[in-house]
């Protein structure tokens, strides 16, 4: 059973916004309720009502940024900025990967492996086998514009380290039997570190890497995705799962028998 703690806004966030609406009934005061929408711009508490609002508030946008309801985001609402980063902190973001994990194993222990090399689990990998949070921590933790540039210098030091539920839950996946193929938008020319990374924080026996050609530089992730996908599908492997932190990694055509939605407040790729 899990706990709550002082990390972790209480239970019933969504009935308190709902107490809000009634309680502060002036017509401000409900438009700042609202004001949820990631667009990157502030979200309002009413008036008269405490700091720990911003975290019910954040608590839900959350909600509908994970839900894929809020749809393409450019930033984290200003407000949530210190929301976000005590979410990704401690104990909070590894709780909720670990449950994606174990209902991960759940379904792949389900599936019958016919033994030929064809039954595979795809992975993404940036926020979901790599973590990127030492450098989105330093960049505001998805309030600050989007920098490839800097990006890109981050992933040549091949420092990110593994996400500890994806990592165990990798491992098992292996033993059930299943190969693994990873499935990036890193491209062609980031192979060799994004290689050294992944088996230097103990990933290991993938089937494939896949990364964008030059021909894919442009493509949405959800067109470049879907389109490996079916390309794996035409050389006769099983998609049964997939695992990835956006929705452009799961979405798309030639999808997974079961996807699974990794937790990540911090960007949108579409």
């Amino acid at each position: 059973m899990i706990e709550a703690s002082d990390s972790m806004p209480p239970f019933p966030s969504l009935a308190l916004l709902l107490i809000y609406l009634f309680v502060f009934s002036s017509a401000d005061a409900y438009h700042s309720l609202l004001q949820m929408v990631p667009r990157g711009r502030t979200l309002s508490r009413p008036a008269g009502v405490g700091g720990a609002a911003d975290d019910y508030l954040c608590d839900s946008w959350r909600l509908s940024v994970e839900t894929n309801n809020a749809g393409t985001f450019r930033s984290i609402p200003t407000t949530c900025i210190p929301y976000v980063k005590k979410y990704f902190s401690g104990d909070w973001y590894f709780s909720d990967s670990e449950v994606v994990a174990g209902d991960s194993l759940y379904f792949a222990a389900t599936v019958p492996i016919e033994g030929d090399g064809k039954d595979i689990w795809i992975f993404d990998v940036d926020e979901t086998l790599l973590s990127n949070i030492p450098y989105y921590a330093a960049h505001g933790y998805g309030s600050e514009t989007f920098n490839e540039t800097s990006f890109d210098e981050w992933v040549e030091l091949g420092k990110a380290p593994a996400l500890p539920a994806s990592l165990k839950l990798y491992g098992q996946l292996l033993e059930l039997g299943f190969q693994m193929i990873l499935l990036t938008g890193r491209g062609e020319g980031q192979r060799n570190v994004t290689e050294k990374n992944l088996l230097s924080v103990g990933y290991r026996s993938w089937e494939r890497l896949i990364l964008r050609q030059s021909d894919d530089h442009g493509k949405k992730a959800v067109v470049y995705k879907s389109e490996r996908r079916a390309a794996l599908e035409a050389e006769g492997f099983r998609i049964h799962g997939n695992s990835g932190d956006q929705w452009s990694d799961l979405l798309g055509w030639a999808t997974s028998t079961r996807s699974f939605k990794l937790p990540n407040p911090m960007y949108y790729i579409p």
